[in-house]
C-alpha cells in the first residue's frame, strides 16, 4: 500500500479544509468551514494534525485536539484501511487520544473498534 504519515504543513492546509467540509456529516460539528477561519486555526494547531501519504499523493488527514481524534479519508481511497492506518499511527504519537464518535456514525464506530476502542461512555442530550 506504501503508507506513511507526515505533519501537516501548509501545502496541505487546502485539503484538510475541503475533505473537511465535505464529509462534514460525519463530524459532531456540522457546520462548512471557512477558508479563512481554518488558515488562522491550522496557524495554531497544524502540529496536531498529519496527512496520510499513499505514494506521495494525500489520501487523508488525522489530528488530535484535546485528545480527541479527528480522522478524514479521501472518498476514492475509502474502504482501503488508510483510515485504520491513521488512527494506529496517531495512538502511537498520541497514546491519550480518544475517539467521540456520533450514534447514527455506524462506519466510524466499526473503524474505532477495529484499531481496539471500546465504548465507555454515551454523552446525552438534551
Amino acid at each position: 500500500m506504501g503508507l506513511e504519515l507526515v505533519d501537516c504543513e501548509q501545502g496541505y492546509w487546502d485539503f484538510v479544509l475541503e475533505l473537511r467540509n465535505n464529509l462534514r456529516k460525519g463530524f459532531i460539528d456540522q457546520e462548512t468551514i471557512s477558508k479563512e477561519s481554518h488558515y488562522l486555526y491550522m496557524e495554531i494547531y497544524s502540529g496536531n494534525y498529519y496527512i496520510a501519504l499513499e505514494n506521495n499523493i494525500p489520501v487523508g488527514w488525522v489530528g488530535s485536539m484535546n485528545e480527541d481524534i479527528r480522522v478524514a479519508t479521501h472518498p476514492e481511497h475509502q474502504k482501503k484501511g488508510i483510515a485504520k492506518f491513521m488512527i494506529n499511527e496517531l495512538i502511537r504519537l498520541h497514546p491519550d487520544a480518544i475517539a467521540k464518535v456520533k450514534l447514527d456514525n455506524e462506519a466510524s464506530i466499526k473503524l474505532f473498534e477495529s484499531c481496539g476502542f471500546k465504548k465507555r461512555f454515551y454523552i446525552l442530550e438534551k
